[in-house]
C-alpha cells in the first residue's frame, strides 16, 4: 500500500492532473475541493503528505494549513499562483514545509515530494555528527531546552514542543554543528535536499517559526543566533 497524499485544490482540472501524475509515482491520492474539506479529511483519515493551493474559495489555503498544524505535523507543500515574496512567505509562515509557484511542472511537484519522503524516511541520518540523545541546548528559568534526536522530541522543561518535520530537522542540523555558522545555502542543501532550485527565503521563514517555539523571547533569540551576512549558529551554552 503506497503513501497517501491529500490534494486540497478547488480547480477540478488541476486536481485530476495531480491525481494522475502522482498515482503514476506510486502514491495514493485523496482529494479535497476546499480548505474546510481538507481540514476535515486530515482529521478523519490523516494522509502522509498534503499539497495545498492557497487560493481557495471560502477558507483559503493559509487558514487550512494553520488549522491542520494545530493537530498534525504532516509535511505540506503549498502551491500558489502568486510568486510575490509576501505570498510565498505567508504560505511558509502558515506552516508549510515547501512551496511551488504556478504554473508548475509535475516533475517539480514530484521532486519536492521525493525530497520530503527522504526526509521522513531517514530522520536525522544525514547529519555527519548527530547530537547524542538528550542534549541540553539551552538553560534558563523557563527550564532546559532538551533535544532528543533518537526519539524525535524537543522539550522545554517538562513540556514537549511540537515541531514540524522540517523544523525538527533544521534544529538537528544546527545542533550537529553547534557553535559553527551554517549558511542559508548549506541549510537548504542539508534540510530541503534541493538546493539547486531552492530559495533561501524558505530557510529564514523556518528559522523564524522555530524561534517562536523554542526561544523564551523570539525577538531577542539566544539559542539560534543570526550572523549577519553569513547565516545561523546554534550557540553553545
Amino acid at each position: 500500500m503506497g503513501e497517501r497524499i491529500l490534494v486540497v485544490e478547488d480547480d477540478d482540472r488541476i486536481r485530476a492532473m495531480l491525481r494522475l501524475a502522482l498515482e503514476d509515482e506510486g502514491y495514493e491520492i485523496d482529494e479535497a475541493p476546499s480548505g474546510e474539506a481538507g481540514v476535515e479529511t486530515m482529521r478523519s483519515t490523516p494522509a502522509d503528505y498534503m499539497i495545498v493551493d492557497v487560493m481557495l474559495g471560502g477558507m483559503d489555503g493559509y487558514e487550512c494549513i494553520r488549522q491542520v498544524r494545530r493537530f498534525s505535523a504532516v509535511p505540506i507543500v503549498v502551491v500558489s499562483a502568486r510568486s510575490d515574496t509576501h505570498d510565498v512567505v505567508a504560505g511558509l509562515e502558515a506552516g508549510a514545509d515547501d512551496y511551488v509557484t504556478k504554473p508548475f511542472q509535475i516533475k517539480e511537484i514530484t521532486a519536492r515530494l521525493r525530497a520530503l519522503r527522504r526526509r521522513v524516511k531517514r530522520g536525522v541520518e544525514p547529519m555527519d555528527e548527530p547530537p547524542s540523545d538528550e542534549v541540553v541546548l539551552d538553560s534558563g528559568p523557563e527550564g532546559d531546552l532538551v533535544l532528543s534526536a533518537a526519539s524525535g522530541t524537543v522539550r522545554r522543561g517538562a513540556d514537549e514542543i511540537h515541531l514540524t518535520l522540517t523544523e525538527f530537522r533544521l534544529l538537528c542540523e544546527l545542533a550537529a554543528e553547534r557553535g559553527r555558522i551554517l549558511s542559508r545555502s548549506a541549510l537548504l542543501d542539508k534540510v530541503w535536499d534541493h538546493g539547486f532550485h531552492g530559495d533561501e527565503r524558505i530557510v529564514d521563514v523556518h528559522v523564524r517559526r522555530l524561534r517562536t517555539k523554542i526561544e523564551p523571547d523570539p525577538s531577542d533569540p539566544r539559542v539560534i543566533v543570526t550572523v549577519r551576512g553569513l547565516g545561523y549558529r546554534l550557540d553553545r551554552r
